[in-house]
């Protein structure tokens, strides 16, 4: 059996404590603040050679391969503690491995009147 699959199983989910995957580290190495809306996707570089990166960082790495996501939908796909996430992309920021942005201006953001005025000509169709 390959070592990642030992950490599962099937019908009770993972058998590891959070803390184990992050070898006892609650925040980022990283200085970035990695907001829950914050946006992170890979760089596609490769990982240096002496890099200690797990399986969960690998798992991280995919799933956003390619697509841009917020660190809370990172964290649900990957079924694991948005702080455990945040330990992981520090790691993964602190090689280059992906990138983080930071979520977008409230300014930015359309106003509560225009949204009313999207939901009711909907609801009118």
């Amino acid at each position: 059996m390959s070592r990642e699959h030992e950490w599962v199983d099937e019908e009770a989910g993972p058998v590891v404590r959070p803390y184990a995957v992050t070898r006892g580290r609650t925040k980022p190495t990283s200085s970035s603040a990695l907001d829950l809306l914050a946006t992170v996707v890979s760089t596609g570089l490769p990982a240096p050679a002496k890099s200690e990166l797990g399986f969960q960082h690998r798992r991280l790495l995919t799933c956003v391969a390619g697509q841009s996501k917020p660190v809370a939908e990172v964290a649900s796909d990957l079924s694991l503690p948005v702080a455990v996430v945040r330990v992981l992309l520090g790691d993964l920021l602190d090689h280059g491995l992906v990138t983080v942005r930071p979520p977008r201006d409230k300014a930015a953001a359309p106003s509560e009147s225009l949204l009313r005025e999207v939901i009711n000509g909907l609801r009118a169709l």
